[in-house]
Order: structure tokens, then C-alpha cells, then sequence
């Protein structure tokens, strides 16, 4: 099976949770899932093996794949947490930046416009994951990456969520620029402070991914 259709079915079993189609301490059976969406029983396995990773279900002994809820407060606090690796993440690429790192920006910097000037917010938020990775790497810091990489795979459904808010494609975007900006001017501390920013959640953005997750 693909690499495409792995992650097409992956998000659409997140999504399911996301949408609380599968509610939080529900069941998820390998067997249905894979007759529901019309794939073996391998790929299913695996990608409820993500999902685990990310802590959106547990697979536990002798009970399978259990969907949980994390609660809004442990998702602010992992907010917290990425927020200030990435300011750091992205001090370290203004210092650090190189010519293949700019290029590699540069893009997915255009492909986050691209994907945001359609308002696609699946596609957008694809992109926006390979615009922050380009960032770690900009860094060259191989311990800073792999702990920026981690904690963005948990919060991958969460940040997805927020990318559905009116308005939030825009503002994401724009937010970028300046961050591009402030990377390529060398400018570390105004790189970190956007980058705190950009990732934290506060007020009424709190508010929202609170909102939508309620919603579920």
C-alpha cells in the first residue's frame, strides 16, 4: 500500500475521532475498520499504531485500540511546550541558515501560500508540517529536531483542528512571512518570539480548539 493511501487512512480514522464518530473509550476494531474503508486488516494495523504514537488511542492488552481523551488542559500544556522548542528551533535557524536551508524555505513557504489561497486546510496543514521541519533542520541541531518532530506528531490532530477556525489559513500564513522574514534577516530573537507565537495558544485561540474539541 502506498504512502498516500497509509496517511489517507490514517487521517480519516482521525478524523473520525476528531468528529466523535468513535468516542472517547470506544473500541476500535481492526476487522470493521477494514471492511469500512475497504483495505486489509495490515494497513489498519499500522496506522492505529500511529495513532497510539500520538496518544489520540491506546492499544492495550487483550482490549485493542482504545480511543481516548487527553483532556484540554494536557493539550495547552503540550502547547506550551512546542511553542518554546520552536522558538528555539527557529533562533537557531536564523543563525545557522544556509543556502540549501533558505532554498528548502522558501519552498514550502510557497506551497503553504499556495495550499492557504485555496483555503484547503488538510492540504495546507501538509504543507505547514514540511515548512516547520524545514525550520528544525535550518537549525542543525539533530537533538532539537527529533524532540520538535515528536511533540509535533502529537499534537498533529489538535493542530489540525485549529486550522479549521475562520480565518486561522489567513493568519497562519501571514504569521509565516514574518517568520521567513526574521529567519533570513539573521534576526534570532524576533524569530523566536514570532515562532512562540505562532505555535502558542492563547485567549481566544485557546477558546477556539477548546470550542472545536468540544465539538467532537
Amino acid at each position: 500500500m502506498s504512502e498516500n493511501v497509509g496517511r489517507w487512512l490514517r487521517d480519516e480514522i482521525e478524523n473520525s475521532i476528531l468528529s466523535n464518530e468513535f468516542s472517547p473509550g470506544e473500541r476500535l476494531d481492526e476487522m470493521v475498520l477494514a471492511t469500512r474503508f475497504g483495505v486489509s486488516r495490515t494497513p489498519v494495523r499500522e496506522a492505529l499504531m500511529q495513532l497510539d504514537a500520538i496518544g489520540l488511542i491506546e492499544i492495550r492488552p487483550r482490549r485493542g485500540a482504545i480511543v481516548i481523551d487527553p483532556g484540554p488542559h494536557r493539550v495547552y500544556e503540550m502547547f506550551e511546550v512546542m511553542a518554546e522548542l520552536e522558538g528555539l528551533a527557529g533562533s537557531l535557524a536564523a543563525r545557522r541558515l544556509d543556502k540549501t536551508s533558505r532554498e528548502t524555505i522558501t519552498a514550502t513557504h510557497s506551497r503553504c501560500e499556495q495550499s492557504a489561497a485555496a483555503g484547503d486546510s488538510d492540504a495546507y496543514y501538509y504543507d505547514n508540517e514540511e515548512f516547520h521541519k524545514a525550520i528544525y533542520a535550518a537549525g542543525r541541531s539533530e537533538f532539537l529536531e527529533e524532540q520538535c518532530l515528536q511533540l509535533h506528531r502529537r499534537l498533529r490532530p489538535y493542530r489540525r483542528l485549529q486550522l479549521r477556525v475562520r480565518n486561522r489559513l489567513s493568519t497562519s500564513f501571514s504569521e509565516h512571512c514574518a517568520i521567513v522574514d526574521a529567519i533570513f534577516a539573521g534576526n534570532g530573537d524576533e524569530a523566536r518570539r514570532l515562532l512562540r507565537t505562532h505555535v502558542g495558544i492563547q485567549g481566544e485561540r485557546f477558546s477556539d480548539l477548546v470550542a472545536s474539541m468540544a465539538a467532537r
